[in-house]
């Protein structure tokens, strides 16, 4: 049996692909933190229970209407996405001249409604959501077999970033984003909704995270701690890129998942805090994060 540094070579690779799994969702998830909170300035804690809201929408609509992968994928960000701008609208919207503090508490308090809501009804049990048939076996690659559907995750979540980051950064659109984060009044001047952008800013970063749900379901089990199991560790991801940082979020989200399946290999007892004494390491060292800027 091959080995390398004295560790069965399978192992390691089917730790690093369970590390690249992790960092899909890591990435996604911590890049809709970073667009909240860059556009937003808001500590957007109700994030793991709208990722766990994106995997249950795709079970209710596969079990209780019929429709099936595709079209949850489609259909449950832009659900869970029409909630996040109402939540917005009614609630987060009155408290952007307040401190940073009362946000995150306020949204903090819906992730514990949310979540016992949805587990008043369905238990906390975890669901089973099958893989589509299209996705379904896996790819010989001569070292490993590759399933499917874990390649298809991380080929989707990478699309899903660095369009996300293209808009953002590369377009006018993106540009209008920026400024009326900066210079809210200047950009009205110009004819555009501000408090509009902003709405739908949020009700985007919400639809990442239900997306993220979506392409976990089939992966993990659909419960209502999903997201409250994920986040903590999300939080950590972006403090480590840079708060609001687009291109930290992704890197960092995609390294860090690679980092903790090597952490499994090589030191088990380590891989569950692994993450969280990086992060301390890095705001000892630079505070504002590794793409961030002070």
């Amino acid at each position: 049996m091959d080995t390398i540094f004295g560790i069965p070579a399978v192992a390691l690779y089917g730790q690093l692909m369970l590390g690249l799994i992790n960092g899909s969702f890591y990435a996604l998830l911590s890049l809709g933190l970073a667009v909240i909170f860059g556009m937003m300035n808001v500590i957007n804690f109700t994030h793991g229970a709208q990722f766990m809201m994106g995997a249950f929408v795709a079970w209710m609509l596969l079990n209780w209407i019929g429709l099936g992968y595709w079209w949850a994928l489609i259909l449950a960000p832009l659900i869970v996405g029409a909630t996040g701008v109402l939540i917005e609208r009614l609630m987060i919207q009155r408290l952007y001249k307040l401190d940073h503090l009362y946000g995150l508490l306020l949204t903090f308090g819906l992730a514990l409604i949310i979540e016992g809501l949805f587990r008043n009804y369905f238990g906390s049990s975890g669901l089973p959501y099958r893989i589509p048939a299209e996705l379904q076996g896996a790819m010989d690659l001569g070292f490993m077999f590759l399933p499917n559907y874990r390649a298809w995750v991380i080929v989707a979540s990478i699309v899903v970033c660095f369009a996300t980051w293209y808009v953002i950064e590369r377009t006018k659109l993106g540009a209008y984003l920026r400024a009326a984060t900066e210079r809210p009044l200047l950009v009205q001047a110009f004819g555009v909704n501000v408090p509009r952008m902003i709405t739908l800013t949020y009700g985007f970063g919400v639809a990442l995270a239900a997306f993220a749900g979506v392409l976990a379901a089939p992966i993990y089990s659909v419960n209502p701690n999903m997201g409250s199991q994920l986040i903590i560790v999300v939080f950590a991801v972006v403090v480590i890129g840079g708060m609001g940082s687009i291109a930290g979020s992704v890197l960092t989200g995609f390294g860090l998942g690679i980092v903790e399946g090597l952490t499994r290999v090589f030191y088990p007892e380590g891989s569950a805090t692994v993450i969280f004494v990086i992060m301390a390491i890095v705001l000892l060292v630079r505070p504002a994060g590794l793409f961030g800027r002070a």
